[in-house]
């Protein structure tokens, strides 16, 4: 059997809404026959400065395949994921964007920017990885 890609992603997300990020990275560690490796920060090096928080961001961003926007927090922080997104753009970096958990709607602002919306399901994520990945 050949070996599988490792794909580089970077997850955007905001501590105050970590309980989606970890259960995202979760399912996406436990996806079948998928190997990732996740370049978002950490939760434990909080950057309270916004020109360091950029610079950050920019070095999470620039070695990744693909950019998942976790799309059910976009309304409270939108600054930093407008910003993730503007990056990402100018990068040349895709990005899909996952509808939250039982979400009927997504905002209009990340779907016109993603490559693909997909719902809250492993197979769905992946599947979505693989085909816009870099």
């Amino acid at each position: 059997m050949p070996s599988l890609k490792t794909y580089h992603v970077f997850i955007s997300h905001a501590w105050s809404y970590s309980d989606s990020y970890y259960r995202f990275v979760d399912l996406l560690n436990a996806a079948s026959n998928f190997k990732w490796k996740n370049y978002s920060v950490p939760e434990h090096s909080p950057i309270a400065d916004d020109e360091d928080l950029k610079r950050e961001l920019k070095n999470q961003i620039n070695p990744v395949h693909i950019v998942v926007i976790l799309s059910g927090m976009y309304t409270n922080h939108s600054k930093w994921i407008n910003f993730e997104m503007d990056y990402a753009d100018e990068k040349g970096k895709p990005m899909i964007g996952v509808i939250p958990w039982g979400a009927k709607r997504t905002p209009k602002e990340i779907q016109d920017r993603v490559k693909e919306m997909v719902r809250w399901n492993t197979d769905s994520f992946v599947s979505a990885i693989r085909r816009n990945a870099l």
